[in-house]
């Protein structure tokens, strides 16, 4: 399941890529996530409820931040599984400066399996996309 997009931020790079690095500020921002707890240098163990139709269930997984090139490009990989099925994928994270605001582009190719799979590619994606703007419509309220 391929997942890309964009979002501004209207704020400098620097600014931008500390509070997306921040895991105390991930937790707060990751829809459904009901625990972020560090295991070790950029790796954490997460706990998430999420619901996709009348799919609803409670994930346990790892996730951690690789490939960190401060402050333009990182990859977020994650992994989970529960009840309705798992989880699988890398999140590669771009960051553009212009003009004083900060363009950041993702692009994910996730598998998914399970129950959850059986919701439909088209109805996962659309409900995927929809978390990614929540998670960062509440990063953009943690940017001094």
């Amino acid at each position: 399941m391929k997942i890309e997009g964009s979002y501004t931020f209207k704020a400098p790079r620097e600014r931008v890529w500390n509070v997306l690095l921040d895991p105390k500020i991930m937790a707060q921002c990751m829809p459904g996530c009901e625990g972020l707890k560090e295991i070790g240098p950029d790796q954490y163990e997460a706990t998430m409820k999420i619901g996709v139709a009348a799919v609803k269930g409670t994930y346990k997984g790892k996730v951690s931040i690789k490939e960190k090139q401060a402050p333009v490009h990182y990859v977020l990989s994650g992994e989970g599984s529960g009840g309705p099925g798992f989880m699988q994928g890398d999140v590669t994270i771009d960051l553009e400066e212009k003009n004083g605001e900060t363009v950041l582009r993702y692009s994910t190719d996730a598998k998914v399996g399970g129950l959850i799979a059986g919701v439909g590619q088209r109805m996962i994606g659309g409900v995927a996309k929809m978390m990614v703007d929540q998670f960062f419509k509440k990063m953009e309220g943690f940017i001094p």
